[in-house]
């Protein structure tokens, strides 16, 4: 088998809204000492796209709506947030203090919207306070920063953008896949053979989850300022894929 290597990149700045990415995590590349090469990975954390993306919110200028203030009232969380919230969601599926899980537009289940707090900083009155919420289209801006990187180097690699979401009956988060370009999604293993001959039946691998959960371990979660990491090795052949391909159809959805 051969060996996966993880590298996080150095010496990235605090992204700002109109930064190009693609420029920024070639530098970062040659200050890693990391010659990129055909069929390498580019994972890169969520909220560097989204705030080049300018998806930074002032919560100064959200005015609640009245179902806003419901939910606010039952889950004790702030009303501006929660309005964000619901603009951001196709449906709300379960709440409790503290917590709002929804059906995000992208497609996804997850936690607040997968609206966040952490690392983010806005100009301005310092009493005013920033939130960021998810890129509109993370496939396309995977596809943008890998098509540019392409154009810059003529080498082909695959890019892909995670966020950290928990998971039903377990504690803590992991680094899930919410966005890529140029790699599989899932690896269906269907009709391959086990060590003993055995074919396999049902075995669909998130081959994207599981890269995803190797790299938030690279960047981690507080002030560690690593939002990219190099991938070398991947076992699998690149291929387009899409988040699409990661989202359980509502019909074969038994748990909602």
């Amino acid at each position: 088998m051969p060996s996966l290597s993880l590298t996080p990149l150095q010496n990235i700045p605090l992204i700002r809204q109109h930064d190009n990415l693609a420029d920024i995590l070639l530098m970062s590349l040659q200050q890693t000492k990391v010659n990129l090469q055909n069929d390498d990975i580019i994972v890169i954390a969520q909220k560097i796209i989204s705030k080049a993306e300018g998806r930074m919110k002032n919560l100064a200028d959200v005015v609640p709506s009245a179902r806003a203030l419901e939910f606010s009232e039952k889950t004790q969380k702030d009303a501006r947030i929660v309005e964000l919230m619901l603009q951001e969601s196709n449906e709300i599926l379960r709440t409790r203090v503290g917590t709002i899980v929804v059906e995000h537009k992208l497609g996804f289940v997850c936690a607040n919207a997968g609206i966040d707090h952490s690392n983010v900083k806005g100009g301005g009155n310092k009493k005013e306070e920033y939130v960021l919420l998810l890129p509109e289209d993370p496939d396309r801006s995977a596809r943008n920063i890998r098509e540019q990187i392409r154009q810059k180097t003529d080498i082909n690699i695959g890019v892909m953008i995670i966020d950290s979401h928990g998971r039903a009956w377990r504690n803590g988060t992991v680094g899930l896949c919410i966005g890529l370009s140029g790699i599989p999604a899932v690896v269906d293993e269907r009709g391959w053979k086990d060590l003993f001959g055995y074919t396999l039946q049902i075995t669909v691998v998130g081959v994207a989850d599981e890269l995803a959960a190797g790299a938030s371990l690279m960047m981690g979660q507080a002030a560690e300022g690593t939002p990219a990491v190099h991938v070398r090795g991947f076992p699998y052949p690149l291929g387009e894929g899409s988040l699409k391909e990661l989202i359980r159809p509502k019909e074969l959805d038994m748990f909602r």
